[in-house]
């Protein structure tokens, strides 16, 4: 015979998966993280773009994939980092897999769209975020360390 749990149990495990979901939500994938960390990419130098995912892979390396969150949020020139045709492609799918996200700022896209005549594409692992700078600031209220390399 099936053991049924009762309105209550189901009703507080309800309230349970959405609280722990929006505190996840808030504070990234990583709700145990440790360390809450954001990166910035600004600069177009193919140098610092690989400077950038370098970090991102030596904070997993010293605290553990699932000990640190990571976003890295690109915005004007850095933007170049998040395009589909970037060749560090590879490397940001690797980071994506151990959760480090990818923020790209909207603002930059719709100037790259003016410029160019068409909308760039995207890696597809960038989330649109209405403008860089403003997610960063978010997610330093939230308690991240903001990093410039």
């Amino acid at each position: 015979m099936p053991i049924r749990p009762s309105p209550a149990t189901l009703l507080l495990s309800l309230l349970l998966l959405l609280v722990s979901n929006g505190w996840a939500e808030e504070n990234g994938n990583k709700p145990f993280a440790e360390k809450h960390v954001v990166l910035q990419i600004s600069d177009p130098n193919p140098f610092k773009q690989t400077l950038v995912l370098n970090v991102a892979s030596n904070l997993i390396k010293h605290y553990g994939q699932d000990q640190v969150d990571i976003e890295i949020v690109a915005f004007g020139p850095g933007l170049r980092l998040l395009l589909a045709d970037n060749t560090n492609r590879s490397r940001i799918e690797g980071l994506a897999g151990q959760g480090v996200r990818f923020s790209a700022c909207s603002n930059t896209i719709r100037a790259f769209t003016r410029k160019l005549g068409k909308e760039p594409e995207l890696n597809p692992h960038a989330v649109r975020v209405s403008a860089g700078v403003v997610r960063i600031i978010d997610l330093v209220s939230q308690g991240y360390f903001l990093i410039k390399p």
